[in-house]
């Protein structure tokens, strides 16, 4: 298979060639890659957020669309032909061991899960079966920007009707965080970002309020914004300490901080932890605590019925040849969703 390779923290991923094992273990699923999002925890691998990666080099992705091609002993979940979204939670089936790739004579490191390769062994507790009509780039983004995103508003947020939200960063996680927000009929619905590009898509996505903090104090705006209301949930995905810090002091008595973004190591927070006894919150988000097996068909069935799109957040495509380009792309802010990857 061809497969984009991480052999250095900071350093472009090299596009080489990778042997597949022999033979199929355990809850082995080998499957063909139709398409792969990048997500922003893939640029924080790429870059050491959470420090020295003892793994290298090896290989990365966490969300995608496949078809099934052979299935190892005890598979009982998929089957051969199966069209399955790729994800990094774990639904049902076998937690299989880790495949055995080599790469130039070496044995190559690899998770449960990869999906920048043209080819993967996935375990079978990361496939979730889906229709086989489904839009394969649509599919794709079940593997984490939807789940995660509606995840945190109905799991970790438990937003209700009426109920304020901020959200910080509106890449592909934010922009469905947005969207679960606006379905539930939350109100204001305040979008924070640096680039006036997401916010755009933040608006048609369901955004009620826009704020660009490279141009205005974001602080004064949220509280104009929100008007003679509180604030009920604060959701930040950048992993800063500032902003985590700003969403803890302007949530309400009883308000909820959803941490998503992953800080870097070392990045700690600073907050006066009395309000926590009287009913304030601060949790963090592990992918939103999705059931793939359970949430992608039921978010999937919305979609299906047109009760909210997905097709606004793809922003770019890009060959797996050039996805240090698509890397590199989401760096800048020069894309504004979710940059997909055609294998």
């Amino acid at each position: 298979m061809k497969a984009a390779i991480l052999t250095g923290q900071n350093q472009p991923l090299i596009i080489d060639n990778v042997v597949l094992p022999k033979a199929l273990e355990v809850g082995q699923v080998l499957v063909k890659v139709h398409v792969s999002g990048i997500c922003g925890s893939q640029l924080g691998e790429i870059s050491g957020v959470k420090g020295p990666d003892p793994y290298l080099p090896h290989l990365m992705g966490h969300e995608g669309c496949a078809s099934v091609i052979e299935i190892g002993p005890g598979v009982k979940h998929v089957q051969k032909g199966d069209l399955v979204v790729l994800h990094w939670r774990k639904g049902v089936g076998i937690q299989a061991d880790p495949p055995k790739y080599m790469w130039q004579g070496n044995p190559l490191n690899a998770g449960w899960i990869t999906t920048f390769n043209t080819h993967a062994v996935i375990s079978e507790n990361r496939c979730t079966k889906i229709p086989g009509d489904t839009d394969h780039e649509i599919a794709a983004l079940f593997g984490c920007a939807v789940t995660t995103g509606f995840g945190v508003i109905e799991n970790n947020a438990q937003l209700k009707m009426g109920e304020s939200v901020v959200i910080v960063g509106s890449g592909g996680i934010g922009l469905n965080i947005i969207q679960a927000a606006s379905l539930l009929s939350a109100y204001p619905i305040i979008a924070v970002d640096l680039f006036d590009s997401r916010l755009k898509l933040a608006k048609n996505l369901g955004a009620t309020h826009l704020i660009n903090s490279t141009k205005v104090d974001a602080k004064s705006a949220i509280i104009k914004s929100l008007g003679e209301q509180t604030l009920d949930v604060f959701i930040d995905n950048t992993g800063l300490p500032n902003i985590i810090e700003l969403g803890y002091e302007l949530t309400n008595s009883n308000g909820r901080i959803i941490l998503v973004g992953v800080p870097r190591k070392g990045a700690d927070i600073s907050i006066h932890s009395l309000p926590l006894h009287f009913g304030k919150v601060i949790t963090g988000s592990h992918g939103g605590e999705c059931q793939p097996h359970k949430d992608i068909p039921r978010y999937l069935n919305l979609l299906r019925k047109d009760r909210w799109s997905l097709a606004e957040i793809i922003s770019a495509r890009y060959r797996l040849e050039d996805i240090n380009q698509a890397i590199d792309a989401m760096k800048s802010g020069e894309t504004a969703g979710r940059v997909l990857i055609k294998l």
